[in-house]
């Protein structure tokens, strides 16, 4: 498929993918949000990729919200219907067996923030903000906002953010978890790729099993989490990637993963 708001590429088996509307400030607009379900689908199966990175073009936003422009004229109806469409798109990059980074510059907010917020790790510039100012234009967070922001920051801090509409400052944004690292203006992308790289030197069933453990396993009580993750333990043991990493560590080398 050809992107006409996407620029998809690879490197080594590390996939990219950079949302490239920049004078939009890579807003979400419904073909940007179809593209983006499209690359991540193909991306996924790729077994070639073990890690994915996600950024926005251009030195001013990673995304900065859905499109405005696309939106003010939806029904009620049709609000909803891209409000599904943006949760779907985003819950399959969550859950997707793969790690997602988001590499953040700039502008972070409202459907941007969503986006970042479903990606599994995010490392920002100095110079990213970060918020869900919605409020501002009278509605309320439509891409999964209300949800996954409490989830990563606590529900105090969440009703702060989302009921004052306030935009923060990277800085703020690591104090309170909502980012795992801060770098350099102009750095995010390659701290992200480094971590990338990091993540797919392991063994990418460990990192999938990992990551459906902790998806999972936090939407449950303790027992069950725990007997959810007992199970996913058990089942790397039937896989060629444990035999090997558990030899190569006895045996003192590096060990290669084959995805199976």
């Amino acid at each position: 498929m050809e992107y006409a708001n996407l620029l998809v590429e690879s490197r080594g088996n590390v996939g990219i993918v950079t949302i490239n509307r920049p004078k939009a400030l890579n807003a979400l607009n419904p073909d940007t949000i179809a593209e983006l379900e499209h690359a991540f689908a193909a991306m996924g199966a790729d077994n070639a990729l073990k890690v994915l990175v996600l950024t926005g073009a251009g030195e001013k936003a990673f995304v900065a919200g859905a499109d405005i422009a696309a939106m003010k004229d939806l029904d009620p109806l049709a609000a909803r219907a891209f409000a599904y469409k943006g949760q779907k798109v985003f819950t399959a990059i969550e859950n997707m067996p793969k790690a997602v980074i988001a590499a953040i510059g700039g502008f972070a907010l409202g459907g941007g923030c969503e986006l970042a917020m479903a990606c599994d790790i995010r490392i920002a510039s100095e110079n990213a903000k970060f918020g869900q100012p919605e409020v501002n234009l009278g509605v309320l967070p439509g891409f999964a906002g209300t949800q996954r922001l409490p989830r990563l920051v606590g529900k105090g801090i969440a009703k702060e953010l989302i009921y004052t509409g306030d935009i923060i400052d990277a800085a703020r944004a690591h104090a309170i978890g909502l980012v795992n690292k801060v770098v350099e203006t102009g750095k995010h992308l390659e701290s992200a790729l480094e971590m990338a790289q990091k993540i797919a030197g392991k063994g990418p069933l460990a990192v999938r099993f990992s990551k459906e453990a902790i998806n999972n396993g936090l939407e449950m009580d303790m027992d069950r989490a725990c007997a959810y993750e007992a199970e996913l333990f058990g089942l790397a043991f039937a896989t060629y990637d444990r035999a090997e990493g558990m030899a190569a560590f006895l045996e003192k080398r590096k060990p290669v993963f084959e995805n199976r």
